[in-house]
């Protein structure tokens, strides 16, 4: 199958060497010195070093290209954070496309919209359309370790597209009808690790991680139903899967950010020595704001937005959430 990933970021690069072990691939990214720098070392420097491309796998900045590579039954993958979603749709907008998936896990900040919200205002909802998540470190993924995801569309067709074209021994795609329900614990579990990153970097212990990551499991659920999605789906790769990737995995760049954050650091500073993009710095306050709409009792979230964007004290979040009253324990 022809495939092309839109974002030459990590993510973006694993999954594409992952799929060109028997697709043909096009990996595009804006950045054209960096993109020609890649096509000739046979691999991403900037953003995935020491991972080569294989030989069914381009390189290119040319977004002409990469698009009419995709228009006869193709696979598009935007590979995009969830602040580039839109900006690629509107580029992607005169190409008669039929097969869209998305990789970015978030809600879009100022809208408050979910990924295949954005598509749908975008593009409409003609196009078979879907997003591809789950438990996946970039790094593993490209150095061929097993992994498994979820893609997740209204479209049976659509899901079976993905299958046959990403599942292999060491990438295994399962499938879903339930978007909202995978968007929502892709977005939430992003904010959650951010908060266990503070708890483990204050040394609160392994106890305190794990109430962390159930009572925030709570929050996910609240939100998804409140939402239109099925609580079985956060049982899933896409809920506590990723869930506990994300808060316990070390090379999780929200952890990252939480560890940071308890050593005192500014975000801004935080943000310039990942040098990487960390989604739920950007979901936090959009993810906040949508519970106090829907009037959803998110305390962790509400946290974690204190700290990044309030100059609250990462031991005073802590403290905080601690603070609560006793209740009985519930979703």
């Amino acid at each position: 199958m022809k495939i092309t990933v839109l974002g030459a970021g990590a993510w973006g690069t694993a999954l594409a060497i992952s799929l060109a072990s028997k697709n043909q691939v096009i990996l595009w990214g804006r950045n054209q010195s960096a993109m020609e720098a890649a096509q000739i070392a046979r691999e991403n420097q900037h953003y995935l070093p020491g991972f080569p491309l294989p030989e069914n796998l381009q390189a290119s900045a040319d977004f002409d290209l990469a698009l009419r590579h995709v228009l006869d039954d193709g696979l598009l993958i935007i590979a995009s954070s969830v602040s580039g979603l839109r900006p690629i749709l509107q580029q992607c907008k005169s190409y008669p496309l039929k097969n869209v998936v998305w990789l970015c896990k978030g809600f879009e900040e100022t809208s408050r919209l979910l990924p295949h919200q954005v598509v749908k205002q975008e593009l409409g909802d003609q196009i078979p359309a879907g997003a591809l998540s789950g438990p996946s470190f970039a790094q593993e993924v490209a150095q061929g370790l097993p992994c498994a995801l979820t893609i997740a569309s209204s479209s049976a067709e659509l899901c079976q597209i993905v299958v046959d074209a990403a599942h292999s021994p060491n990438l295994r795609i399962y499938s879903s009808d339930d978007v909202v329900g995978v968007e929502v614990g892709g977005a939430v579990k992003n904010i959650l690790a951010i908060a266990t990153g503070v708890a483990d970097g204050l040394g609160l212990g392994l106890n305190a991680r794990a109430a962390l990551m159930t009572r925030g499991l709570a929050e996910i659920s609240r939100l998804c139903t409140a939402l239109g999605g099925r609580l079985e789906t956060l049982m899933g790769l896409t809920g506590v899967g990723d869930l506990i990737l994300t808060c316990t995995g070390n090379l999780s760049r929200n952890r990252k950010v939480g560890l940071a954050l308890a050593e005192g650091k500014s975000l801004e500073t935080i943000i310039q020595e990942l040098g990487h993009v960390a989604e739920g710095v950007r979901c936090a306050q959009a993810v906040k704001a949508l519970a106090q709409e829907l009037k959803i009792d998110m305390p962790i979230t509400e946290a974690v937005a204190s700290v990044l964007f309030e100059q609250v004290a990462a031991r005073d979040m802590i403290e905080r959430l601690l603070s609560r009253n006793a209740k009985m324990e519930s979703i």
